[in-house]
C-alpha cells in the first residue's frame, strides 16, 4: 500500500515539476541584451529568487525525496540490494572423453557395429 501511495505522489510531483518549469519565463532576452551593452548582468541579478524559482526548487526537492522513498521501499526485503532469479536445475553434462566405451557389449556378447563407417577398413 505504501509503495502505491509513493508512486502516485511521485507521478504527481513529476507532472507538477514539469508544469512549473514550463511556466517560467525564459532568460534569452536578458542574455542577448547583455551582449548588446545592456546594464543587466549575464545571468540575472543577485537579488532574491522569485516565487516561481522557489516553487521549482520545492518541487525538485519533493521529486528527489519521492525517488529516494521509492528506491528504499522497493528494495526492502532484499539482501545486498540484488535479487537474483531462482536457479533452474539442469542435468549435469559429462565430457565425451570420460564416457565409457559403448561399442563393446557389457555381457560379453557381440560388439555393436560402429556408426557411419567409423572403424571400417577397406582393403
Amino acid at each position: 500500500m505504501l509503495l502505491i501511495l509513493i508512486k502516485i505522489l511521485h507521478i504527481a510531483v513529476a507532472v507538477f515539476l514539469i508544469l512549473v518549469v514550463l511556466l517560467q519565463t525564459g532568460k534569452g532576452a536578458e542574455m542577448g541584451a547583455a551582449f548588446g551593452g545592456s546594464s543587466q548582468t549575464l545571468f540575472g541579478g543577485g537579488g532574491p529568487a522569485g516565487f516561481m524559482a522557489k516553487l521549482t526548487t520545492a518541487a525538485a526537492v519533493a521529486f528527489m525525496l519521492t525517488s529516494l522513498g521509492l528506491a528504499y521501499v522497493s528494495s526492502a526485503g532484499r539482501i545486498g540490494g540484488v535479487q537474483l532469479p531462482a536457479a533452474q536445475e539442469q542435468p549435469a553434462q559429462v565430457p565425451a572423453d570420460t564416457l565409457p566405451d559403448t561399442s563393446q557389449a557389457p555381457d560379453g556378447g557381440a560388439a555393436v557395429p560402429p556408426a557411419s563407417g567409423e572403424g571400417t577398413q577397406t582393403q
